[in-house]
């Protein structure tokens, strides 16, 4: 009862924001220890998100040591000294609330959406695994076993590879060269003590941004705020912040990759500027003409029209650092995959020596628009929005500005970044065959 109570109000709540589409308000602060706070009131619903975002991915590990960041992602639900094993999950359904987590290439961020009369719990429980989180034998050993199944599944799921085996070969030097579920060999060679030093290093206030959204009274929750977190002992061990940069591509790098599939795939992943810059919303923007929504570029070309494909697609992969922007297409039975891979760099091509159309470009703006009140349409959105702008740009308040950059890139902008970076000597290409034809 209390998971579809919920789930109707955060319906409600996104109803309501995205109608009005309204400059969204903040207040930001540091408490003494180090640690961001930003909250944002919202009296329309009587829901509250509590966030807390830690700056620390898997970019942050070693080569001899990946995965951690993603296995502290499971390994934070286990309990704490005053929190029973298990009792996590168990304690935020009991009180009608929803909880989840996500681990990034540069960050790791934990959510509860509970109702605004149970804001205390919520604070007091992220507060808790901050300050005491149960590091042990047992806990390792099952959480190893959880993401081990994590691993399998992902392995068993066609094309599940595909990241792996794409930024492992596009990144020699940086450390994107590894996913964020990492190695299961180095989580089982992983000692107790490795564990609890990567927990006392980036799990610190100095490290994380507390951000909070939704109905609440904002003169307590600061007494609150005060009360849980401003106890809790700055970080003082160095953190690994990587300074390399993958060096500038100027050779195609081709491989073959047999997996458990019955349809071949042609996967293409270009060398592309670090989130925030300008040139990444120019990047941002050819991947939406490119393949977001039926009459996109691809969709309407090589699906509708010339029927090779039964999928086909292009994203951009956002990163703190330079990253890839990515393209993925399933050829149509009897569709040889090399012909796929020219229908798509065709439609690469004219962008790189056409000018879209004004009505296409209109079109374009008109759906960025779309997606910006789409992506703070609920309280978990903002508060998560709120963050991210604050901790890879350093200004949260682009929650209300970043529109006007993507408005500021034109077509020529979007001509010239198809030249610069979707180039053949500036992508990595994978050919996913079943495992029989190898």
């Amino acid at each position: 009862m209390k998971k579809n109570l919920m789930s109707a109000l955060l319906c409600i709540t996104s109803l309501s924001v995205s109608a009005q589409a309204n400059k969204i308000e903040f207040e930001q602060y540091k408490l003494k220890n180090g640690m961001n706070v930003i909250l944002h009131e919202d009296h329309s619903t009587p829901i509250v998100a509590v966030t807390v975002l830690y700056h620390v991915g898997s970019k942050n590990e070693f080569a001899e040591r990946t995965g951690f960041a993603h296995f502290f992602e499971h390994l934070m639900f286990e309990g704490s000294d005053n929190i029973g094993r298990g009792e996590y999950m168990k304690t935020v359904a009991a009180n009608g609330g929803i909880l989840n987590a996500n681990t990034s290439f540069d960050r790791t961020f934990y959510f509860e959406i509970l109702p605004s009369n149970q804001l205390e719990l919520g604070l007091w429980m992220e507060s808790e695994r901050l300050l005491h989180l149960k590091v042990d034998s047992i806990g390792v050993q099952t959480q190893r076993e959880v993401v081990k199944e994590e691993y399998r599944q992902s392995d068993n799921q066609p094309y599940g590879s595909f990241l792996r085996e794409m930024f492992s070969r596009a990144f020699e030097k940086h450390s994107y060269n590894w996913v964020p579920i990492g190695s299961l060999d180095h989580l089982n060679e992983a000692t107790i003590e490795e564990f609890i030093e990567f927990y006392k290093t980036y799990y610190v206030p100095n490290n994380a941004t507390l951000s909070i959204a939704g109905d609440f009274d904002k003169k307590q929750l600061k007494k609150w705020i005060e009360t849980y977190f401003s106890p809790i002992p700055r970080g003082t061990k160095e953190m690994h912040r990587p300074t390399i940069m993958e060096p500038i591509k100027n050779k195609e790098i081709r491989d073959t990759v047999y997996d458990n599939i019955q349809l071949p795939a042609v996967m293409m992943g270009y060398h592309t500027p670090a989130q925030g810059t300008s040139d990444a919303y120019a990047v941002d923007m050819l991947a939406q003409i490119l393949s977001q929504g039926n009459s996109s570029r691809l969709q309407k070309s090589i699906v509708d029209e010339q029927e090779k494909a039964l999928f086909v697609g292009a994203f951009p992969f956002p990163s703190e650092d330079p990253g890839l922007s990515l393209m993925f297409g399933i050829p149509n039975t009897g569709v040889d995959i090399v012909d796929l891979e020219k229908a798509i760099d065709s439609e690469v091509e004219k962008l790189q020596y056409e000018l879209i159309s004004e009505k296409e470009f209109q079109k374009l703006r008109n759906q960025i628009e779309n997606n910006m009140i789409s992506q703070n349409s609920t309280v978990e959105g903002i508060a998560e929005s709120l963050a991210n702008y604050y901790i890879y740009y350093g200004d949260a308040n682009l929650i209300n500005t970043e529109i006007s950059r993507y408005m500021k890139v034109t077509r020529e902008d979007i001509q010239r970044v198809a030249k610069e970076y979707f180039r053949t000597d500036n992508r990595v290409v994978l050919y996913y065959l079943p495992k029989e034809n190898k």
